[in-house]
């Protein structure tokens, strides 16, 4: 290049003093807008600030000058350049393991058939001089600069959980397993192959020690299985774990599980050559007959066929612009964005967030990464303006494909490919598009993923999760923000948060079902309305009886290899499912008869008793939502899903289900139990946990004192509760720890074991792990140490202090700071007012429903519709279409808006 003249060299050097060179730890946000998603794709490139490393498109880089006085910028902008055809089908490459991102895995993005060819300057702003790279008559401290940030990974890519792979450990079992005499050889062929038990030939697993052949279980997505090899190692006192998948034995490896407790999980065995070699297998010589499990969970992945869900089969005309436009699959994210269709579908959060971007972009701190409300902000400017700030160059020449119809024009529609298939990892039927379209029809909410999961064990990572936990977790956090930094949002009243929105108030009644027949009243609330399917009030039990009886009929021929046009038809010209179809209302019923405990303790008795327990609402919240719960635990604690249709109706009338508190003419109960009376000692006595319940928490791979917690933690209720609660704690960090000694002394209190919490309140250090996780939802360093001194270090109590001292923050961290106990959770907590939830009129309408497919919710494939404009549009991650028929009646998650609200 020629030479830069003196005069622009000296305005680089006069404003290089703030210039900063990343090393290999630091964090270079240079790949998208930190206020859109725009990327050096954008017409106009990135500007990335050489002092702060994060990058701004043309409509935000002086909104940054101003912010921060910096005026030298990296200029970045990429250029497309089609693929020849040999290089596309050189790029082609089939999914071969269970990975996300990774060699051989799931790729996250669609394959690209272009390459990037890329240019860059150094900008001085706001004169926009601009000094093409590369230019060795830069000063040494920007040239270097910039050379470190151009070979720096970009922070988006560090961020993201994008190439997970299933890590098989191998077996502690292996190396010393124990295999008795060899009084059989199993043949090498599959035709030989039965199940012992059965007579089965399909998912035939070899037990490593017995050389006994067994039927594996029933696989989740379908396929053969009775569960023989399980039975098996249980009936010979659970002594040899190990076994191997007959039909995926080849000279690389096989399948191998161990049935152990505890491990009980997919494992390697470095020893299968010789131990297949004692029942008579040349590893060396096999070939494989049968589908891996990891290709067997590929294929559930990649070819899910969610008929009525996904509306398979229907063309579907895809929309696009502002309110229709998609989200990227990050590898299993179809949970988030899901719920953010959702939510960003609402008046509510457009108006305190899409309205407020400006100014919410103009307060943002520093690292606008880790701020909430400027990354929510981000995602609704594109979702609901459908201005993603990354509009594309023209068509390139000698791309092939006819064009579409700009995004940004109103919301049109296209013909579209078949837009219903396609799950995690994008491998769906893409709708018809060329590199050159002027504005993509999705974003990729990466940014948003990381900063909402950061410090969650499930939530920050790569596997599915369950969309009403992501929900009640992202309230939380928008709580938890708002409360804090609720100024920056214009409209938001004094007091409240976005959330509350979704709060409502419930009562439950309490009456014992002795004699006395004494009532008490308590008072709650929630942000999810869980709905049980009761089986038995299925309108057409008859005809799902039939059904059930035809299959096991023709299981039963399938079983004996009979020739029958039933047994032997085809998969797809197989019998479609009958399912129970159950009203709503039986639901609602189910509900509100609320149900009869026992072990309830009476204060007017003075001893437990039995009761019966029945909720109410207490106040109506502008949404409501409204969770089917289908999903459960099996006997053996494996997953299960209730295959259920249930007609959620188009509107709801709830007023008849409203409290209304102590009535004429009910004995209430008194406020505490008769100290003197032999039951009051009897509860102040310490709970012991259930023996039954901690061996079979222990059983299941759990710790002794984990398991104990669980069992007080649910008094006793039984192993299912006590798991139920085990899942929700694990990640507790005293899980594992020691039961606190009974009578502890009050000055420390040892925690409330049902929360998972361990020490009590008091000086002493705190964790800076805790510091940092608490400083990332948005307080300062003083104010995390402050609530975890005067909560004992237990998190979950350190959050709730902090939004119980909002309106007093410096008062109460000055209080703690000097030692005073006056301000702890336990005596300010309880005792501050509540914000006053929303109410209304009971009556509802029915704006959109998330839908789930899959065995259970941490995996499968998550869907959303909404009612748009007097239409329902299919929100299936990148792809937005106008709804043909939406699958109301096998819905997972109901969004209700109250009538009044507009």
């Amino acid at each position: 290049m020629g030479e830069v003249d003196e005069d622009v060299l000296d305005l680089v050097r006069e404003h290089m003093g703030d210039v900063r060179t990343p090393s290999h730890h630091d964090k270079v946000y240079k790949e998208e807008c930190a206020y859109s998603f725009a990327s050096p794709l954008a017409p106009s490139g990135l500007f990335l600030n050489l002092a702060t490393w994060q990058a701004f498109s043309a409509q935000y880089v002086e909104l940054d000058r101003e912010r921060t006085g910096n005026v030298l910028y990296l200029w970045e902008k990429w250029h497309k350049v089609p693929l020849s055809e040999d290089e596309k089908v050189a790029k082609a490459a089939k999914v071969e393991k269970m990975a996300i991102g990774g060699e051989g895995g799931f790729q996250v993005d669609a394959p690209r058939d272009y390459t990037i060819d890329k240019e860059a300057a150094v900008v001085v702003l706001p004169a926009d001089v601009r000094v093409p790279l590369p230019c060795l008559q830069l000063p040494e401290k920007v040239l270097a600069a910039v050379t470190a940030i151009m070979a720096h990974d970009s922070a988006g890519k560090a961020e993201e959980v994008q190439a997970w792979e299933e890590k098989r450990v191998e077996s502690k079992y292996a190396r010393t397993l124990e295999q008795l005499p060899a009084t059989k050889q199993v043949s090498p062929a599959a035709t030989d192959w039965r199940c012992e038990e059965s007579g089965e030939q399909e998912n035939l697993w070899l037990n490593l020690s017995t050389g006994h052949v067994g039927s594996g279980r029933p696989q989740w997505g379908g396929g053969g299985g009775n569960g023989s090899a399980l039975r098996h190692f249980e009936a010979t006192g659970m002594k040899y774990p190990l076994v191997v998948k007959l039909g995926t034995i080849t000279p690389h490896g096989a399948d191998v599980y161990s049935y152990a407790p505890d491990e009980d999980d997919m494992v390697t065995d470095p020893m299968l050559a010789e131990h297949l070699r004692h029942w008579g297998i040349n590893m060396m010589q096999m070939e494989k007959t049968e589908k891996t499990m990891a290709e067997l969970e590929i294929d559930q992945n990649s070819k899910f066929e969610f008929d009525s869900i996904t509306e398979a089969g229907s063309q579907l005309k895809r929309l696009s612009g502002p309110g229709y436009v998609g989200l990227t699959n990050l590898g299993n994210s179809c949970y988030m964005n899901s719920v953010l269709q959702m939510l960003w579908s609402l008046n509510l959060l457009q108006g305190r967030y899409g309205a407020a971007a400006p100014a919410i972009f103009k307060s943002s701190p520093p690292d606008t990464a880790s701020d909430f409300p400027t990354q929510m902000a981000k995602v609704g400017v594109a979702l609901w303006e459908g201005r993603t700030g990354n509009e594309e160059e023209p068509s390139i020449t000698g791309t092939s494909g006819a064009g579409r119809d700009p995004a940004g024009a109103a919301a049109g529609a296209a013909p579209a490919a078949d837009l219903s298939a396609g799950a995690d990892g994008g491998n769906g039927v893409e709708a018809p598009t060329d590199i050159g379209s002027r504005e993509p029809l999705h974003v990729r909410p990466q940014a948003f993923k990381a900063l909402v999961g950061r410090g969650h064990p499930e939530f920050s990572s790569a596997r599915q999760q369950d969309a009403v936990e992501y929900f009640q977790h992202l309230m939380e956090l928008m709580t938890r923000t708002e409360r804090t930094g609720g100024a920056r949002l214009g409209d938001l009243p004094v007091g409240t948060a976005t959330p509350d929105a979704f709060r409502f108030g419930l009562q439950t009644r309490t009456q014992d079902t002795g004699s006395n027949g004494a009532v008490s009243y308590k008072a709650g609330d929630d942000n999810v309305w869980p709905l049980t399917v009761p089986l038995e009030a299925a309108v057409n039990s008859a005809d799902v009886d039939s059904y059930q009886e035809r299959e096991v009929k023709r299981q039963k021929l399938r079983e004996e290899g009979a020739d029958d046009s039933a047994a032997t038809a085809p998969k797809d010209a197989a019998e479609e499912p009958v399912r129970p179809k159950v009203p709503f209302e039986a639901c609602v019923d189910r509900w509100a008869a609320g149900e009869v405990v026992d072990d309830v303790m009476s204060a007017a008795l003075g001893r437990k008793t039995a009761a019966h327990v029945a909720p109410r609402f207490t106040s109506f919240p502008p949404y409501l939502m409204v969770q089917i719960k289908k999903y459960g635990m099996n006997s053996d604690w494996t997953p299960k899903k209730l295959h259920v249709e249930v007609a959620v109706p188009d509107k709801l009338s709830l007023e008849h289900l409203r409290g209304t508190g102590p009535q004429p003419g009910e004995t209430l109960q008194p406020d505490t139990p008769e100290s003197n009376s032999a039951g009051a000692a009897a509860a102040s006595a310490p709970v012991e946990p259930d023996e039954a319940t901690v061996a079979q928490l222990m059983s299941m791979g759990f710790s002794e004192n984990g398991s104990k917690r669980a069992a007080i933690a649910t008094n006793n209720g039984g192993a299912e509760a006590s798991a139920e609660w085990v899942f929700m704690h694990m990640e507790d960090p005293d899980f594992n720890d020691p039961l606190p000694v009974p009578g502890a002394s009050a000055s420390a209190p040892s925690g409330d074991v049902s929360s998972g919490g361990g020490g009590g309140g008091g000086g002493g250090p705190v964790d800076a792990e805790a510091v940092g996780v608490l400083a990332g939802m948005g307080f300062t360093e003083p104010q995390a140490e402050a609530a975890l001194k005067a909560t004992g270090g237990i998190m979950e109590r350190a959050v709730d202090w902090l939004f119980s001292h909002a309106d007093d923050m410096d008062t109460a961290v000055a209080a703690v700071q000097k030692g005073s106990n006056a301000l702890s959770e336990e005596s300010t907590g309880a005792g501050k007012a509540k914000v006053a939830l929303p109410d209304g009129p009971g009556e509802y309408e029915l704006a959109g429903f998330v839908s789930h497919m899959g065995a259970s919710t941490a995996a499968g494939h998550y869907v959303v519709h909404l009612k748009r404009e007097g239409r329902w549009v299919l929100y299936n991650d990148e792809k937005v279409a106008e709804s043909v028929a939406p699958p109301r009646d096998l819905g997972y998650m109901y969004l209700f808006k109250r009538a009044d609200i507009a």
